[in-house]
Formats: C-alpha cells, structure tokens, sequence
C-alpha cells in the first residue's frame, strides 16, 4: 500500500509533481532521464544523512536558508531542471522528516516513467512492473534476497539484473534497480505494484487487478476494460494475472473493492449452504 501523507506534505507533493509534468510536457526523453537519476541520487543521500534532511525539510528554517544550502551542496553536480526541482521541494512545507525523501523518489519515478511515455513503451512497463511484482509476490525468498539491505547493495542489483535481462525495457529496469538499491523497509511486490500504478496514473486510468483461470483475448480484455470504465465513471486499466484455482469466472479488485464472479467462490458459496 502506498505511504500516506498528511495534508501539508500532500499539498507540497502535488504542487511539486504539477511543476514536474509542466517541465515534462517541453523536455526530451534524454533530459527526463537525466533528472530521475539525479532526484534519485539525492533520494539515496537524504536516506542515509538525517542531519541534512532535518536541515533541508526543517520548517523553521527560512526558505532562502534551506534554497541556498542546496545550491552549496548541489549546484555544481546537478543539471538545472534537477537543481530546480531540488529547491522547490525543500522550500515546500512538510508533515514529518521522512516525507521529503518520499517526494523526492516519487518525482524520480515520475520523471522515468515521463520518459516511457515519451518513447510510447509506457503500457509495456506498467505490465512489466506488475508481473514483476506478481513473481516476488509467489516468491518470497526471492523477495528477501533483493530486499536484505545486509547485503552489499551492488549484489542484490546484480541479482535483479540476472533475472530481468533483456526481458523489460530500459525505464522498467531502471526503476526496479532503484527500488532494490533503496528499499526502504518495503516489500518489493507491493513497491512494483505501486509504480505498476504510478505509469496507469499517468494516462489517467484506474486500475483493475483481474485473476482470471484462462488468458483473456484481446476482444475479451477490451469488453471487460469498457464495462468497468462504464461501471466506475472513469478509464481504467487492467492487469491480469493467470489463476486456475479459480476454475472459470473472474475476480477483479479495484481499490479496496472486489467483484469475485469466479465458479470456486460460487461453489465454495453452495457448500456453505448445504445442510450439515
């Protein structure tokens, strides 16, 4: 599940990604890329220095203070969009310490999946991501091991990249190896799922999980996909997942919600009403 931010930290987030997607909208592929590996750097930074993160997210501090410790630490090592971004995120106000790392790897994953969507492979990485999450999901050691941050964190990125060559794109890559080196106290399954949603959000879909027992047709997935944005009054985008247990039927999870039309719950559902 997703961090929850409070109100202050939730406003200066959505204003800061609204300049992101502003700047998005005129940059090249090469310039975005650039900038979520430079946000991304200063995320890994923050985790690791509390000194300077309390420093730069401290709200009694003046802004001009906090803006121009940036440009000391920062100004001759990263570009000028990323250096931007930087002091407007530690000139916003925020609810807790932790809160402004957050905001610096969301606007790092936003800025990569920005350049999947300039390359048009921004449908092939949400899949890539959600798959992705859906195998540590059924393999938890799998999981542990890319998550053990008593590892050297080189490793663990060598061990993805052993099970991800050449199988995703560049930006599924790129955000996975960021995911493993930064993990944060965070299951990767649910950290793949979440930026599986971030590139559905940002064609301004919803997004339905749908186990289904067979592979669904492509006629299927788009009938099932114009039933559910009808039902919900908003696009939606699927992400499916093979499960024969379910032996015929769907289920399908939007949000905390779940339609189960699958044979299995209807006959686990007979069962409960038989005589004893």
């Amino acid at each position: 599940m997703a961090e929850v931010l409070q109100a202050a930290s939730r406003e200066s987030l959505a204003s800061a990604t609204a300049r992101l997607d502003a700047y998005a909208d005129s940059a090249t592929a090469a310039d975005l890329r650039r900038l979520g590996d430079e946000l991304f750097a200063v995320t890994r930074l923050l985790d690791v220095e509390r000194s300077l993160r309390r420093l730069l997210a401290d709200p009694s501090s003046p802004e001009a203070a906090r803006t121009a410790l940036v440009d000391r630490l920062f100004g001759q090592q990263l570009a000028a969009p990323t250096l931007d971004v930087a002091k407007g995120l530690v000139a916003a106000r925020w609810s807790r310490l932790g809160d402004l790392v957050s905001a610096f790897e969301v606007l790092a994953r936003q800025a990569l999946l920005a350049v999947a969507e300039k390359e048009g492979s921004l449908d092939d990485v949400e899949d890539e991501l959600f798959r992705f999450g859906r195998v540590l999901n059924r393999e938890h050691h799998l999981g542990s091991l890319l998550a053990d941050i008593t590892t050297p964190a080189d490793g663990r990125i060598s061990l993805l990249d052993g099970l991800i060559e050449g199988k995703v794109s560049p930006v599924t890559a790129a955000l996975l190896r960021e995911s493993v080196r930064l993990p944060r106290d965070r299951h990767l399954d649910v950290v793949s799922e979440e930026l599986a949603e971030l590139a559905a959000a940002r064609r301004d879909r919803s997004v339905a999980r749908v186990a289904t027992p067979v592979a669904l047709s492509p006629e299927q997935e788009q009938k099932l996909t114009d039933s559910l944005t009808r039902l919900y009054g908003r696009p939606m985008s699927l992400q499916i997942e093979l499960d024969p247990s379910l032996l015929g039927g769907l289920v399908v999870q939007v949000g905390g919600e779940v339609i189960d039309g699958s044979v299995s719950s209807k006959l686990a559902a007979a069962r409960r009403s038989l005589p004893s």
